[in-house]
């Protein structure tokens, strides 16, 4: 059966790294995996920011 180079390597650096798959999961859920806002937060978050000029760029002083 063929397995490709890439197969291969993968492989062995989970053999060799048994807990990688558990910390490329805790990394993910560290950065990417948020749990919902709720209305209530959302609605304040909006509230409470500050609206953008048209043209940041130009400030007129």
């Amino acid at each position: 059966m063929y397995l490709s180079d890439i197969t291969q390597f993968l492989s062995q650096l989970k053999q060799q790294q048994p807990t990688l798959e558990e910390e490329q999961r805790r990394g993910r859920a560290l950065l990417w995996d948020k749990q919902p806002l709720d209305l209530e937060e959302r609605t304040r978050q909006q509230a409470s920011g500050i609206k953008q000029t048209p043209y940041v760029y130009y400030q007129n002083f």
